[in-house]
């Protein structure tokens, strides 16, 4: 009876261990400054905010611009969805859901 408590009290540090490990804090991880081609180092960079974090900005209005166009396009003009899905390089499905939530904006 001894050895089952034993082994489950092992078995509870290791899973807790596991955990810890897999949930690390920034300040032990391995994590090397490369900067990017703007600035050198990522700390030490002039800039108010991170150029990737810009570019998502951008690709996220030109998704909106292509949502919309879609949408126009559907509705003005008829489309159907497989034509759209060719037009776009998208799937059916995708253009589907661009439409439903559009339409409900």
């Amino acid at each position: 009876m001894r050895n089952e408590s034993c082994h489950s009290e092992t078995t509870t540090a290791s899973m807790t261990l596991r955990v810890v490990l897999a949930d690390r804090l920034p300040d032990y991880s391995d994590y090397r400054d490369q900067g990017c081609d703007l600035s050198a180092r990522c700390l030490k960079c002039p800039l108010p905010r991170c150029r990737y974090d810009l570019e998502t900005q951008g690709k996220r209005s030109a998704r909106m611009l292509r949502d919309r166009e879609i949408l126009r396009q559907r509705t003005a003009a008829g489309k159907s969805v497989a034509g759209l899905a060719s037009e776009f390089d998208l799937s059916k499905r995708t253009i589907q859901r661009i439409i439903r939530r559009l339409s409900n904006e």
